[in-house]
């Protein structure tokens, strides 16, 4: 069960991803070692992108955020935000794992070798294409 602010973070998110999500969340209760997460983010406007990328908190104003088909976790421990880094690794076997098991393709952005983002993932963009209206939107923007 996924707290309140995570719930209010996942609207307009994919609902695939949104059942990824879920899912992970149901299996981490079940963990003894405390280690759970909590949405951060999920859907962005384009002036939140903005907001981030002049920050240098994204590094493009092409993200899967902007169309909902991306979400960003924070690992807890015993209800605890933590950013360590081997957190994150575990976090993503779960989310992977969830992902499989509902047949969801996602990329988690801790796998990438140019800028490695624990704490991001993001539905398969082959499997997941943006709508074609929300990409002109991206574009725009």
């Amino acid at each position: 069960m996924l707290l309140p602010r995570s719930e209010n973070a996942l609207r307009g998110v994919h609902p695939q991803l949104q059942a990824v999500v879920r899912l992970a969340a149901h299996a981490m209760q079940q963990r003894t070692d405390g280690l759970g997460f909590i949405v951060t983010q999920g859907l962005r406007t384009p002036q939140q992108q903005a907001e981030l990328y002049r920050a240098r908190a994204t590094r493009t104003m092409d993200s899967r955020h902007l169309t909902g088909h991306a979400v960003d976790l924070a690992a807890t421990v015993n209800g605890a935000v933590r950013w360590d880094w081997p957190l994150y690794p575990e976090l993503a076997a779960v989310m992977k794992a969830a992902a499989a098991n509902l047949g969801v393709t996602i990329y988690w952005g801790g796998d990438w070798t140019n800028f490695r983002d624990g704490p991001h993932f993001e539905l398969n963009p082959r499997d997941y294409p943006m709508p074609a209206a929300a990409a002109a939107a991206v574009a725009a923007a």
